[in-house]
């Protein structure tokens, strides 16, 4: 036996125990050490987008602990691991082969997260393919905690925002001041307030998830109260949440303002969040399990079976590099063909038509807040007292940094010097029945009052929903066909909160849909032109 892996696998057996290191370990250690390796290589790319992730983004911060965690957890476990046969297993492999797949998909639609997760099923499954589902039932947890380093969450945000308005608006109404509210944005006698991303809380929730599913795991043995301490570890950050900002608006109204603005704001909310945590792990503790010996634990196991062959080892361990490496080399030939067609595109403004005619006064300041495209037109059209402002963008080849449907591409960016977002939601049958459906968004800014209603066009069907739209895109790349698609956005102001001119963006989409749909046909003959 290898001093070094033995050591590293397992403690000395208790006095009397006949436990002993398995002999597959010999040469199971450094072969899933050198898989790992030689995974996190070929997705090097992957790998790097998460690390970035966590360096800029204090929410993600945390992911630098996780996998020193895992491994710390995974020591734990040597001496219960080192009694287990490495057995390869071809379920592994064919979990390899699904988790590529998954990550294939998610690279042609530029789905990061999914890209990401992934990689942390890729993981899972080279553990299976090469020590066997024994092994990998053994360091479960560790293995399942490798997802909390994935940096997702983001989604939740714009719920949890909503939330903390409402419980803030009803408790301070409760409290007897009168509060006049318009999407995101209240005010009060003493001051305007408005609820952007980082009052959403979900920086919290994320922290309290992460730190109370690890409490759990080292405090119970019953998966009952594992479960029920991981459910409260999100249930009472998001209530605290609300009774943070609650608090902080008290705060300021009854100091007249002088308190919990600035950094005031953020020491009151971390404060408060660190007692309630404080409060639910000390409540939590007084349920804790004993600890499992796991020295008598060890010596109950069964004792080792004889070791896979070395061949097995080896060579399950170089199929399910292989196999890990394939997508990759899959995704770099589908760039490779798309880099051969990329030519500059024009898109025209729609021609006028149903009395609507070109406006060259400028609208409004106001612009989507959408990565670059192949070819944008931005044109305001006017019928009598109606005026309507036409964005189009044609994006080409989807990729990093240029893409149509991505989760920075947004009407309006948070804390805007200008421009606030009040309210989105969707609008089905927006032209009628069984017709168009589209999101609907209210802007506002000092001066002016904005309509907007956006989609998006891809292979000649309207699409609202990004996750279809993401799905369709993929597809058709990795069916080498064009995953071009346009995003389709038109805005018309308004002065009364309570009345949108809702009949002047349908009026405006029927009428200028041909138009749209010629304009887009132009750009689409230059690209067939262009292959000729």
């Amino acid at each position: 036996m290898n001093p070094g892996i033995e050591n590293v696998l397992a403690a000395p057996a208790a006095p009397g125990s006949s436990a002993a290191v398995d002999p597959g370990w010999r040469l199971g250690f450094p072969l899933i050490v050198g898989a790992i390796i030689a995974i996190l290589a070929i997705h090097w790319p992957t790998v790097e987008s998460i690390v970035a992730i966590w360096s800029r983004s204090e929410t993600f911060a945390h992911g630098f602990l996780i996998v020193p965690i895992v491994l710390v957890l995974i020591w734990q476990r040597r001496r219960a691991l080192a009694l287990l046969t490495p057995s390869p297993d071809a379920l592994g492999l064919v979990l390899l082969a699904c988790a590529g797949a998954i990550w294939l998909v998610a690279y042609a639609g530029e789905v990061l997260v999914v890209k990401q997760l992934a990689l942390v099923a890729t993981v899972w499954a080279a553990v299976i393919a090469i020590l066997g589902r024994e092994v990998a039932r053994a360091i479960m947890f560790p293995l399942g905690f490798l997802v909390l380093g994935v940096p997702m969450g983001e989604a939740l945000i714009p719920p949890l925002m909503d939330w903390t308005a409402d419980f803030t608006v009803t408790a301070l109404q409760f409290s007897g001041i009168p509060v006049f509210r318009e999407g995101m944005f209240f005010s009060i006698p003493s001051g305007n307030w408005s609820i952007v991303e980082g009052c959403s809380g979900v920086r919290y929730l994320i922290a309290s998830f992460t730190v109370g599913v690890l409490f759990a795991y080292l405090s119970y043995r019953k998966l009952w109260k594992r479960l029920l301490f991981a459910a409260m570890s999100i249930i009472v950050p998001i209530i605290a949440n609300g009774f943070r900002a609650y608090l902080i608006v008290m705060i300021a109204h009854l100091s007249d303002n002088r308190l919990a603005h600035g950094i005031d704001h953020f020491i009151y909310g971390w404060v408060f969040f660190g007692l309630v945590m404080l409060l639910l792990f000390w409540i939590g503790s007084f349920w804790r399990d004993p600890d499992v010996d796991s020295q008598s634990a060890a010596s109950r196991a069964q004792p080792p079976t004889q070791a896979s062959p070395r061949g097995g080892l080896a060579g399950y361990a170089l199929a399910a590099i292989a196999i890990v490496g394939a997508w990759p080399a899959y995704a770099a030939y589908l760039d490779r063909n798309n880099a051969e067609d990329r030519e500059t595109l024009t898109l025209a403004a729609p021609a006028p038509a149903s009395g609507w005619v070109v406006d060259p006064t400028p609208l409004t300041d106001w612009r989507p807040r959408y990565d670059p495209a192949s070819a944008t037109v931005f044109q305001v059209y006017r019928k009598g007292n109606r005026v309507v402002a036409l964005h189009l963008g044609y994006y080409r080849h989807q990729q990093r940094g240029a893409q149509l449907v991505s989760s920075t591409n947004i009407m309006v960016v948070q804390k805007h010097p200008v421009w606030g977002n009040l309210s989105e939601s969707r609008i089905r049958d927006a032209l009628g029945p069984g017709t168009l459906e589209v999101r609907e968004t209210r802007l506002r800014s000092p001066q002016q009052r904005l309509l907007v209603w956006d989609w998006f066009r891809i292979a000649g069907h309207d699409v609202v929903n990004p996750y279809v739209a993401k799905w369709m895109l993929a597809w058709r790349k990795l069916s080498s066909r064009s995953d071009d698609g346009t995003v389709i956005i038109l805005a018309t102001p308004y002065d009364d909160p309570s009345q949108p001119p809702v009949a002047t963006l349908r009026e405006f989409a029927r009428d200028m849909i041909p138009s749209i749909n010629a304009a887009l046909a132009g750009v689409e003959a230059q690209i067939m032109a262009s292959r000729q």
